[in-house]
């Protein structure tokens, strides 16, 4: 509709051009001496009009042929980065496909000094480190560092810090974390690279800090989370078996939370027992089953104290085990652990009543052999004999 608008006016304006040049008998006198030329306007100005036109042609053709070098080198610019679009595309596409050979072959097409050169050494870097070639790492990685003031420096380490890791190489993978946090900080993929590495390393105070803070950002559930916090937990208190005076500051400074769990405490417990401080795990116990009984603490709580070695207040706790029972009369675990601690402080008639209702209610190897053994004691070997059937059966 457009184009027939535009075709009605030019047809009106070329009619009125020819009745306009019909009725015009001007003229136009040229004078050069000696000669003079007459021609009509209209013929001038059609003259004048094609005069403009092929001085307008020429110029253009000038102006083309002096900006031909200019031209050229933009066409070969624009067709190096088509060039080196398709080439990062297929690098990265077959790197995903699992293609590392045909990846790494798609990465060397491309120069050097070319833009996209920094992310195509990215992708054959992570081509190589899947083929397991130790020439072409080294060599990609060598291109990547060149490309790092390109802004690639945050993910060559992260890439460097996951192939770390990868490769067992956790205090390299540390290294290389420590300094992504210097330049760009820390967000949530830097932490789960944190909590691989501290993992692999045993830094296990580290691990529990940082499983609460991706439990806080949500990059963990709780039921992820619970299981990696409690396992760091524990091997970190494990880890300080050697020295009772700093596990117990390391256990007062967890939370709340974290001490309420039963496994924990045990594991506390247990490490103070290794370490020679039965009181202060008697302690531990005890608070930790006045929160949360578990018969797992039942029996820790009996089990301080190697033969020849002071098992700390064996009196205090048979007094708070017996506080227990009147709670719990009918609690297996917290008989038999009463029945032991009896046993360690000669309390033989005790020791057997308790072992003897501890079997009523649940007969058990360790009650069997318990009781054995304190029969053996007393002298009564007959009986002894038939405990340690009883138990070898269980």
């Amino acid at each position: 509709m457009r184009a027939l608008f535009w075709l009605l006016v030019l047809a009106v304006v070329a009619v009125g051009l020819s009745l306009a040049a019909r009725y015009n008998e001007g003229y136009v006198l040229l004078v050069l001496p000696p000669w003079r030329a007459e021609v009509s306007l209209n013929l001038f100005l059609v003259l004048w009009a094609g005069g403009v036109f092929v001085i307008y042609l020429l110029a253009r053709a000038v102006s083309h042929t002096l900006a031909l070098p200019r031209a050229v080198a933009e066409f070969r610019r624009r067709r190096q980065q088509d060039k080196s679009a398709r080439a990062l595309r297929d690098a990265w596409r077959l790197l995903q496909e699992g293609r590392y050979g045909h990846a790494l072959r798609t990465a060397e097409k491309i120069p050097a000094d070319d833009p996209a050169a920094g992310l195509l050494a990215l992708a054959g870097w992570r081509a190589a480190h899947a083929m397991r070639d130790g020439a072409r790492i080294a060599e990609w990685s060598a291109r990547l560092r060149d490309h790092a003031d390109k802004g690639l420096e945050a993910a060559r380490l992260m890439t460097e810090a996951e192939f770390a890791i990868e490769d067992r190489r956790f205090d390299d993978a540390r290294v290389a974390l420590q300094d992504f946090a210097a330049r760009e900080g820390r967000h949530i993929a830097a932490l789960r690279l944190s909590l691989r590495a501290e993992q692999g390393a045993g830094n296990w105070r580290e691990v529990a800090r940082l499983v609460r803070q991706l439990e806080k950002h949500q990059a963990l559930t709780p039921e992820q989370a619970a299981p990696i916090r409690s396992r760091a937990l524990r091997e970190a208190l494990r880890a300080q078996r050697d020295d009772p005076s700093g596990l117990m500051r390391y256990w007062r400074q967890l939370d709340e939370a974290d001490r309420a769990q039963p496994s924990l405490a045990l594991e506390t417990a247990r490490a103070l027992m290794a370490a020679g401080d039965c009181r202060e795990a008697q302690r531990v116990l005890e608070d930790s089953l006045e929160e949360h009984w578990d018969g797992a603490l039942v029996l820790a709580y009996g089990e301080c104290g190697k033969p020849g070695e002071p098992a700390g207040d064996v009196l205090g706790r048979i007094a708070q085990a017996e506080k227990w029972l009147q709670r719990l009369p009918r609690d297996g675990d917290l008989l038999f652990t009463l029945g032991r601690l009896c046993c360690q402080q000669q309390l033989w008639g005790k020791a057997r009543s308790y072992l003897e209702a501890a079997l009523a209610i649940a007969p058990t190897r360790a009650a069997h052999v318990e009781l054995a053994q304190l029969l053996e004691q007393l002298g009564e070997s007959a009986l002894a004999v038939r405990h340690f059937r009883a138990a070898a059966l269980l």
